[in-house]
């Protein structure tokens, strides 16, 4: 007589992994809030915040983004998380060079392109923290 098991265990990512994907949505949440400042009061500093802000969270991104791959590369059922990653990075990129320009120049485009990046990021999270419960959870 053989025995199935009935679920299946998910390895979790790495904390290292964890640790630079979590530092990534509060990251671009705060350029989103900085970029909002800016658009409402028109305080150049609001600017320089959103800047400094976006090129953290790209710091965090590319960590992220080769941990995501170096996962990538032992299994590939991260695929969609992956794809997501690549996603904010590119956006990111293109929005740190939409905050390079002059300070007035940035809206709204910068606006827009935060809101996207944070929402990506909130996915990005999701997805990626899916996968840390413990070997007994059921679901």
């Amino acid at each position: 007589m053989s025995s199935t098991p009935l679920y299946t265990v998910r390895r979790p990512i790495h904390p290292v992994h964890a640790a630079a994907l979590g530092g990534v949505l509060p990251l671009f949440l705060c350029a989103l809030l900085s970029d909002y400042a800016f658009y409402t009061t028109y305080e150049i500093q609001w600017a320089n915040f959103a800047s400094w802000l976006l090129v953290a969270a790209m710091v965090m991104t590319t960590l992220a983004l080769v941990a995501a791959l170096i996962g990538q590369a032992r299994r590939s059922r991260r695929l969609p998380y992956t794809l997501v990653l690549v996603a904010i990075w590119v956006l990111g990129f293109i929005n740190n060079l939409q905050h390079a320009r002059d300070n007035f120049a940035v809206m709204p485009a910068g606006l827009w392109l935060s809101v996207l990046l944070t929402v990506l990021a909130l996915v990005a999270t999701v997805i990626g923290f899916a996968s840390l419960r413990t070997a007994g959870d059921v679901r």
